[in-house]
Parts: C-alpha cells; sequence; structure tokens
C-alpha cells in the first residue's frame, strides 16, 4: 500500500465526529477521486455508509463488524476491510487508529 498521496488537494477544515473521538481531513485526488485520512480515538463507534468504502488501518488495531455479521474481526496496519454502501460497520478501538477510507 502507498504511503502517500500525490498530487493531490486537503480541505482546511476537519470533519469532526463522535465528540471528537474520530477526526479526518477530506482529500481528493487528481482524477476528483475523494478519500478521507483520519485517527479514532479509543472508542465503540458505529459508522453509516452512502456509498460503498474501504477502510484501510494503516496504525493501530482495531476490531469491525460490519452491518448483518455477527462476529467481530481484528484489523491491524496494514489491513483493510471493506462496507458495502447504505449499510453501516461498528468498529471498537483500544489504542489510536489511524485510517484511510477510500470512498465509492
Amino acid at each position: 500500500m502507498s504511503t502517500q498521496f500525490d498530487h493531490a488537494s486537503v480541505v482546511k477544515k476537519s470533519n469532526i465526529f463522535f465528540d471528537g473521538k474520530c477526526i479526518s481531513h477530506t482529500v481528493i485526488l487528481a482524477d476528483g477521486t475523494k478519500k478521507s485520512v483520519g485517527v479514532i480515538l479509543p472508542s465503540t463507534l458505529v459508522f453509516n455508509t452512502g456509498v460503498p468504502e474501504i477502510m484501510e488501518i494503516t496504525a493501530g488495531k482495531c476490531r469491525a463488524r460490519i452491518k448483518g455479521e455477527d462476529d467481530w474481526t481484528i484489523y491491524e496496519g496494514g489491513q483493510s476491510f471493506s462496507v458495502p454502501g447504505n449499510s453501516s460497520f461498528e468498529i471498537d478501538v483500544s489504542e489510536p487508529v489511524d485510517y484511510v477510507c477510500h470512498f465509492g
């Protein structure tokens, strides 16, 4: 996995969710593709999706459960999971997690 995005714009205003437990910035690539790059602090959160998403964990460790699944799966830096559009996922973070969310 790449460690950086080249030829990209970053929206200066941060996205702050869940009382500051998740903070991200939107990155727009040269081809118009949008991603968010952020950190989730220790917590258990539920995210809703509009479009399909790939959650790439770049550092840290968490467990996640996609809507409709019974079991939690553990993910660490270098791993990712896919979430369908118009769905949701729970994420349980015990140490800060860096992530990139790939939309669409």
